[in-house]
């Protein structure tokens, strides 16, 4: 076992989530990012663009009020789910430095979509359906957790719901990012993008507002027109050479289900020694009241370190041995 050790910090890269309506600069922001890493790294980005959203940035455009020049990026057109894992686990750390989806919306859909079994009355997949479903998804998320790339995860902006107490209907509370529920909970980082137009002037300008970070850095903070020195240099700095990797579904049910293994094994052991002491205690009573004290002892402690079927046994053992003195 491990155990409990003095914490340390061991995060080599940023791991970044965006969220926001059409034309809140999630694109655009991630790209200028990624391009200050590469800069610093010397090293390559990639992008997995599931909606062709990067085209015209693969392009000089004059008129283009930020970044005029074209970005230099390899990307990856493609809403599949499988073959987007594939890509991004075959990417070469010595050759890239960061990892863009935009959108993680369309990739949670496929991984949905691409279920094929059946459905309950309703149309709608049944509840233990789930667990396969989201596997795929979870796999990518914790390989991109661990991975030692700086990864940034866009999605597309959904209505969050809550139950009303006193009506007791489903009412939107606010904003989430649209994606399976426990994305937005995943990155050091969540950032709401919002276009905010001036009434006066008509001019819009992109937001960020971090609405979650595990720096203290940006926390609560909105950012006008984010770039990479305003979101990713202040960060830089908190920055080691190690990757913490984080621990999969699948490795802690392995952990899980090898101790729960031993320790039934070791009740099964305990439980059949008990029932034999005692079975053996009921066989020898030659009274009621020994056999009620040999009922007594068997107390609630050594009843949870018996197995089911075993405690039951030895409530017939009880019962034969009562009515065996009885008739003595």
């Amino acid at each position: 076992m491990a155990g409990f050790k003095k914490a340390k910090a061991e995060q080599a890269a940023l791991k970044i989530g965006l969220y926001g309506p059409p034309g809140s600069g999630k694109t655009l922001t991630t790209l200028l990012c990624l391009e200050g890493l590469a800069q610093i790294t010397k090293k390559r980005v990639a992008f997995v663009d599931t909606e062709r959203g990067t085209d015209f940035y693969t392009k000089d455009v004059p008129e283009r009020a930020v970044h005029p020049k074209a970005f230099d990026f390899d990307a990856l057109y493609t809403r599949s789910i499988t073959e987007t894992t594939d890509e991004i686990y075959s990417l070469d750390p010595n050759e890239y430095c960061g990892v863009a989806i935009d959108s993680i919306t369309h990739l949670w859909e496929a991984a949905r979509a691409a279920y094929a079994g059946r459905t309950n009355k309703a149309g709608q997949i049944p509840f233990h359906a789930w667990a396969q479903i989201k596997k795929p998804y979870k796999d990518l998320m914790a390989f991109l957790l661990s991975s030692p790339l700086h990864v940034f995860i866009l999605g597309r902006e959904g209505n969050s719901f809550d139950k009303n107490d006193d009506t007791g209907e489903m009412e939107a509370t606010g904003k989430k990012m649209k994606a399976e529920g426990e994305t937005p909970y995943e990155p050091h980082i969540l950032l709401q993008m919002r276009p905010e137009k001036d009434s006066k002037t008509g001019r819009t300008t992109v937001t960020a507002f971090a609405e979650k970070d595990r720096t203290g850095i940006l926390s609560y903070r909105t950012f006008e027109n984010p770039t990479f020195d305003t979101l990713i240099k202040p960060l830089l700095g908190l920055l080691g050479g190690k990757q913490a990797q984080v621990q999969t579904e699948d490795d802690a049910a392995a952990v899980d289900s090898e101790k729960l293994t031993i320790e039934e094994q070791q009740k099964i052991v305990a439980s059949e020694g008990h029932l034999r002491e005692f079975s053996a205690r009921f066989e020898l009573a030659k009274t009621t009241a020994e056999v009620d004290a040999v009922s007594k002892s068997i107390t609630t402690e050594i009843k949870k370190q018996m197995t089911a079927a075993d405690v039951s046994t030895l409530r017939e053992k009880f019962q034969e041995a009562s009515i065996r003195v009885k008739g003595q």
